[in-house]
């Protein structure tokens, strides 16, 4: 799948969840008092790409028909949404975006540069059973950086993971199956999943797109979705 202008992450997740991205940082993007003193003492480039993530946060959260407020950060440093919201942010060179539903429930979103991972990274977060598709998927589609959106839908799944079950979750406590063809991903648990309305979550299902130099993914589990 492909993704060619602003509003792509909208593209692979349900349309009960609010979205808002953007390539470029605007100058009139601005933080709460409360967000700004997060990084206040961080570099400006830390700065810019924190202020402009917080930017379509606050503009996802109006579109969801919340007022937007201060969105700090939890213990681990993942966002701390308010009430009766979920909601994910992601951020790389050249593209910041966020999502954001109606709780209960969980979403996870990443963005990543479509380009091969670095050196020794794949067989970090991966498992045989995947770098065996990932071979299969390179002979078979080549042009794509496969390994770049496994570990991106790593990302989305522990995004989508954290909030349920308020603990780590390494990257290979998952095993991920790509489907080239319909874009989407299939994520199963190696451990022990957290319970999701009176169900253990055993695994997640998810959504990907490449385009404009990017490889996205999604996780959206929520009441209306």
């Amino acid at each position: 799948m492909k993704c060619e202008e602003v509003g792509v992450i909208e593209e692979i997740l349900p349309a009960t969840v609010m979205t808002f991205d953007t390539f470029t940082d605007p100058p009139d993007a601005v933080l709460f008092p409360e967000e700004a003193d997060l990084v206040r003492q961080a570099a400006d480039k830390r700065r810019r790409e924190f202020t402009t993530a917080r930017h379509c946060v606050h503009q996802a959260l109006e579109r969801l028909g919340v007022p937007p407020v201060p969105v700090l950060s939890g213990a681990h440093g993942e966002p701390a949404w308010p009430a009766g919201v979920v909601g994910s942010i992601t951020h790389c060179a050249g593209y910041r975006g966020a999502a954001v539903g109606t709780a209960p429930g969980t979403i996870g979103i990443d963005a990543e540069p479509h380009g091969p991972l670095p050196p020794g990274v794949l067989e970090a977060i991966s498992v045989p059973q995947e770098r065996r598709l990932l071979r299969r998927l390179e002979a078979e589609h080549p042009g794509t950086s496969w390994d770049r959106i496994l570990f991106s839908a790593k990302e989305s799944v522990y995004k989508a993971w954290y909030p349920l079950a308020l603990r780590w979750l390494d990257f290979q406590d998952a095993v991920i199956i790509l489907d080239p063809l319909s874009g989407t991903f299939d994520a199963r648990l190696l451990v022990a999943g957290p319970s999701w309305q009176g169900t253990r979550v055993s695994g997640f299902t998810g959504r990907w797109m490449t385009g404009n130099g990017l490889v996205l993914t999604a996780i959206a589990m929520t009441a209306a979705s």
